[in-house]
Order: structure tokens, then sequence, then C-alpha cells
């Protein structure tokens, strides 16, 4: 898809791969009525179904790319190649991750920043790469940056989240030991300045130290949420827990309030896993929220 342009600000989706999953294995308690409304606005051929037992919830997994003042900060890393995974739809990846992010115009050590909204697996995978029997840091010029609290909850708790173990290993630890990595808090400022910037705020729940990514650059607000919210289902029913999220009652409350305030501060926002052209406008419907992609 075309770069986005926001202000000064210009943001590419970095595609990796789409990946299909039960639905309701992700989302139990999903009703038929629920997704008649969703359809209304949200209708994917091969995913979703009158009948929730037979809707898959399929995750689009990619990057996003903000270019803002001569800087690229690269959001969420993805999957990433040829790594051992519990999770066998994961294992032994070998996208074209690397040339699609060639294709949007750029290559691994134009990177200046690395932001990872959380340290699940499918959001740092491509933090490293294998060469030469090791896993080193695939952009080697960037500055990497990774939440206090979700480092400091992955290293002392392997036991009950073996497939965030494992990336942690392969794709957190490398990138401390070759000096790039920064642990930060959640409410670290990547560029400032007055009333613009690139910016974290807390949206814990989801993991730990799950955080959103705030831009603005003399234009529209942006929001880069990764997963505190996954699907559009959850537009409808944001109290349902998730079933990866840590916190599930602190998830489903900070999911509304994100979605509250995307619809009423008109913000653009660029979810991890919505499919198609991702990026899109929250809209109030109801007491409910409805969601509108940017067309390409």
């Amino acid at each position: 898809m075309k770069p986005i342009e926001l202000g000064r600000m210009r943001v590419h989706k970095v595609h990796e791969m789409d990946s299909p999953t039960p639905l309701l294995m992700n989302l139990p308690g999903v009703t038929a009525e629920d997704i008649a409304r969703m359809r209304r606005w949200y209708d994917a051929p091969g995913e979703i179904h009158p009948d929730p037992e037979q809707c898959l919830m399929t995750f689009g997994v990619h990057s996003w790319m903000i270019e803002l003042d001569g800087k690229r900060i690269l959001v969420d890393a993805c999957d990433g190649n040829h790594k051992n995974r519990s999770i066998e739809a994961v294992h032994q990846l070998n996208t074209d991750y690397l040339g699609n992010l060639a294709r949007a115009g750029f290559q691994p050590e134009d990177i200046d920043m690395v932001m990872c909204t959380h340290l699940h697996f499918d959001h740092i995978g491509w933090n490293t790469r294998l060469e030469n029997g090791r896993w080193v840091p695939t952009f080697r010029n960037a500055r990497y940056v990774f939440g206090q609290r979700d480092y400091d909850y992955f290293k002392a708790n392997p036991e009950g989240e073996a497939v965030h173990f494992e990336a942690f290993q392969d794709s957190i630890l490398p990138v401390m030991e070759a000096g790039q990595g920064e642990l930060v808090e959640a409410d670290f400022c990547a560029h400032r300045e007055i009333g613009n910037g690139v910016w974290l705020e807390p949206a814990f729940g989801h993991s730990p130290g799950n955080v959103i990514v705030n831009a603005q650059a003399g234009g529209a607000p942006a929001i880069f949420w990764g997963d505190v919210i996954h699907h559009p289902i959850q537009m409808i029913r944001f109290d349902l827990p998730f079933a990866f999220d840590a916190d599930p009652v602190t998830a489903s409350r900070v999911r509304q309030e994100v979605m509250a305030r995307a619809a009423d501060e008109q913000i653009m926002c660029f979810p991890a896993h919505f499919r198609g052209t991702s990026a899109g406008r929250v809209k109030r419907d109801g007491e409910h929220f409805r969601y509108e992609w940017v067309r390409e």
C-alpha cells in the first residue's frame, strides 16, 4: 500500500504474513448477533461466517515504519525467520519480510530505531536474524527500545510463557548482548518537540508492560496500538477476555478506553493485526464501535 502522510510524518506498512485461527479459540463468547453486527461494516470472505463456530480470526502480521524528521522508526518486528517455536504455525518460518521492507523503500541498515509495543513472539521476531549460526540484530544501526516491565517479566517467567520465552532468548537477549537494546519506562519519549513527537503510553493488560505508540508531526495524530485490539470483532465485544491477555479485566478496560479516545479525537489508527490496508479510524456505533479502513 502507499504510505500514509500525516503532516511531516509518513507511515509505511511492511507485511509479513496472515495467520488464521478459529475465532472462538481466541475469543470465546462471541455470538451470532455480534457477528451480524460486525458484518454491517466488515465481512471478509473465507474468514467471517454467520455462525461464530465457523469464523476465523485471521491476524495480519506486519510492522509499521514511521518516517519523521529524517528518522526511521520501525514499530513491532513480527515473527522472524528460521526460529524454533512451540506453535507450529510460526515454527521455522521463511517469509519475504525483508523483501517487503525493501519494496517499501528501506534496507535493514536504514532503520534508526525499533520500538516494540510489547515482547510477545509475534512482535519481536525480526529484531534478530540468523547469521553464521548466531542470532544477530537485523537492524544493525538501530537503537532498540524495550519496555522495562515486559523485559523483567519475561526474563523471570520462562514457565507458562514458553513461546514468548523462546522469542525472548533469540530475539531480545542477542540485541541486549550486542549493546543495541535500551530498557525504558512506559512513558518513554523517542522524539519530541512542542505538540509533536513519538512517545510511548502505558496500556498494560495484554502483557504486563504493554504500551501503545503515539505519534504526531504537524498533522493528524496517530496511534499504533499493538495488541490492545487484535480483530474488528473486539470493536463490539471489547468486554471479552482475549486468549493471550495476561490481565483480561485490565486489557478489556484499556481496549474500550483506547477505542473511545481514537473515535472522539479522530485519531488515525495503525493496528498490528487488522487485515487489508489495516490503517483507519474508529467510529462510535451506539454502545459499540466500528472501523473504517483507509482505502488504497
